[in-house]
């Protein structure tokens, strides 16, 4: 396990601050910008007993080997794993679960960018598999804004055998194909349910295709033919929204 993460962004930075600042070790942030969101975190970090350093933009972009750190970047202690563990405690505290899972979701700006609209729509949990499946790098985090550090993050070992577990307690376990026969608008979803996203362009793995109750897809009118996972993650998540009425 990695001793240290780098966190970037101004989003995840207040997010880190606001829900695990024991994690901060040191800051470091571009010096000579005025701007207030900046500002109000250093002061934060400074309470907190973290290390504040000002210095010029091209020790940052090092750091974070040039991704778009807003001027503000961190060496933090790794967040916790959740696992298997802390999926059985949230169904059991959870009545109606809304889950996405993602099989085989490798870009972190997908994973962040589903993390975000996840938090929107009121997901109960991200699942993912530990393998061939991406995890909450520094680009995750930023992308999503801060709902890396509210949205439940779940690695589990054998994706399939958590979805039939998931289905032993009650959960309706639908799964976007493009081969499916049923559009997703065509569906009842409003009770304990786990949404299932595959990877652009080979979509879920077969056990996990095989392990869904339900196969659905969007409408394609265009010469595309598919979105990308973030954005149909959306357009799934909140037709869920839509059927529960929230």
């Amino acid at each position: 396990m990695a001793q240290q993460e780098w966190l970037y962004g101004l989003h995840a930075m207040q997010a880190v601050i606001e829900n695990e600042p024991e994690r901060l070790i040191e800051i470091w942030v571009l010096k000579g910008r005025d701007d207030e969101r900046l500002i109000n975190i250093v002061n934060q970090a400074r309470r907190f007993g973290v290390s504040v350093q000002f210095c010029n933009r091209k020790v940052l972009d090092d750091k974070v080997k040039g991704e778009q750190h807003q001027g503000i970047v961190a060496r933090a202690k790794p967040a916790k794993t959740l696992d298997e563990s802390d999926l059985d405690r949230l169904l059991d505290t959870t009545p109606v679960p809304l889950l996405l899972v993602l099989d085989g979701v490798t870009d972190p700006h997908n994973i962040g960018a589903c993390l975000r609209t996840a938090d929107a729509a009121g997901a109960h949990a991200l699942i993912v598999p530990k393998d061939k499946s991406g995890g909450l790098t520094g680009t995750a985090r930023k992308v999503a804004c801060g709902a890396a550090e509210v949205v439940p993050f779940i690695q589990v070992t054998n994706l399939s055998r958590t979805l039939k577990q998931l289905q032993d307690k009650g959960v309706w376990v639908i799964g976007t194909a493009g081969e499916a026969e049923q559009l997703i608008y065509d569906c009842k979803l409003s009770g304990p349910m786990a949404l299932v996203m595959g990877a652009e362009g080979k979509g879920m793995r077969r056990l996990t295709r095989e392990t869904c109750d339900e196969l659905v897809k969007l409408p394609m009118a265009g010469s595309v033919s598919s979105l990308n996972v973030s954005v149909a993650t959306g357009v799934c998540l909140y037709e869920i929204v839509r059927q529960r009425g929230l």
